[in-house]
């Protein structure tokens, strides 16, 4: 059997990529190496471990049989050269940032971004002397204009957190490189390798909370980042090793190993009932937007299309009459989990401006594109005929009405 199987389809390497059964007792599964330290053979092995001249594994934070297995097959799919396993989205972030940049230097950011990624570069690069630029990276104008000599970073949420804001990000990736040493790090949680390739596209980073849809099942916190060998070895033995610590355990990691044999079934499923829950909000009378990238009416439709396979499964929308009509929908649902998180069996709801961006402050999230009546559906793996009668009876205590009892997409997968 194969053990690279690098000339196959996206599902089979999520299954088979890196792991032959038979060099392990013929074990169908995966064993999990649950040990914190490795022996040595030599000391001189071990000298030459240390040094990075042999690729042995010898202390967990730096490396694991069970987490290498994890990262050669997200580097597969990412379509990169090395991947970095963490024991949190966060933890990736942020020993991504505090390796590749220093004090003095600049990182401009899209405007929209999760509340923690906003808090760590205000409340903590920020105040080590880091200088933090906000731009609207959909204007490639606007970029040019805020490089500066001191850019060594451009990172971006496509789509954006909670809004869903798409950025170009071969558009922005082709800017950021005709400046010196400016490295581009683009969060892929939303998509999922199976719907967008980040590294594809010009990024030289691609981070992700594997806690969302890459694990699928809400049990385990995961971070992943993605690059070439270098970028990665240099995150690893800094940013993990010195720098935060924040290593993923050996069970956790086999927990995400099966939950991305299933990533593409899941993506297609969360993607055909996300399309027909958009549609049915957006033909409600109560609903004052809604903004899904599988609707025509969605400004970045085109763009959507280009850049990603299918229009993912996060909605964002606001009924009429603002933050407590919302409020009132939230408490009636009853199939619809109120709940933090994303990427679950599933279906989740909540509020932003209350939960995962309330580090903003309320100017904050007007600046940037987060209104305080937004109401986040993860749309999950349910029958789409159960979603939609939870969302009409919901709508229906709001204000009365019902909703289109539209109960398939008209949306075909790709």
């Amino acid at each position: 059997m194969h053990t690279k199987h690098t000339s196959f389809g996206f599902s089979t390497r999520a299954i088979h990529h890196g792991y032959d059964p038979l060099d392990h007792h013929g074990a169908l599964v995966p064993p999990i190496y649950l040990s914190a330290t490795f022996a040595f053979p030599t000391l001189e092995y071990g000298a030459a471990c240390f040094a990075g001249e042999a690729s042995g594994h010898f202390y967990t934070r730096i490396s694991n049989p069970t987490l290498a297995l994890l990262e050669s097959r997200m580097a597969s799919l990412e379509n990169g050269e090395a991947a970095v396993a963490f024991s949190s989205g966060m933890g990736a972030i942020a020993a991504t940032f505090w390796t590749l940049l220093r004090p003095g230097d600049e990182i401009i950011v899209s405007q929209t971004l999760y509340g923690c990624t906003f808090a760590l570069l205000h409340h903590g690069l920020g105040e080590f002397g880091i200088k933090v630029r906000h731009v609207d990276l959909t204007d490639l104008a606007a970029l040019q204009a805020a490089f500066s000599p001191a850019t060594r970073m451009v990172y971006c949420e496509t789509p954006a957190n909670p809004n869903l804001r798409l950025i170009d990000i071969a558009a922005v990736a082709e800017l950021a490189h005709q400046q010196p040493n400016v490295t581009v790090v683009v969060d892929n949680t939303y998509c999922t390798p199976y719907l967008q390739r980040p590294l594809e596209l010009g990024a030289d980073v691609v981070v992700h909370s594997a806690t969302k849809y890459l694990s699928g099942h809400g049990d385990i916190t995961a971070g992943i980042a993605v690059s070439n060998q270098a970028l990665a070895q240099r995150i690893r033995l800094q940013g993990l090793k010195d720098l935060t610590g924040a290593v993923m355990s050996p069970q956790d990691a086999a927990l995400l190993m099966r939950g991305l044999k299933t990533l593409g079934l899941r993506m297609d499923r969360h993607c055909s009932n996300a399309q027909a829950v958009a549609e049915a909000l957006q033909a409600h009378p109560a609903v004052q937007w809604v903004t899904y990238p599988g609707l025509r009416s969605f400004p970045q439709y085109e763009l959507a299309n280009r850049q990603m396979k299918l229009p993912g499964g996060m909605i964002a929308f606001e009924l009429k009459g603002g933050i407590e009509t919302g409020q009132r929908f939230m408490n009636a649902l009853q199939l619809f989990t109120r709940a933090v998180s994303l990427g679950d069996a599933e279906s989740l709801a909540q509020h932003p401006a209350s939960m995962t961006h309330s580090t903003y402050t309320p100017e904050q999230r007007a600046q940037h594109g987060i209104s305080e009546g937004l109401v986040r559906l993860s749309v999950g793996l349910e029958d789409v005929a159960d979603l939609l009668a939870d969302i009409q009876q919901a709508l229906a205590k709001c204000n009365g009405a019902n909703l289109r009892p539209t109960t398939t997409s008209a949306y075909a997968l790709k």
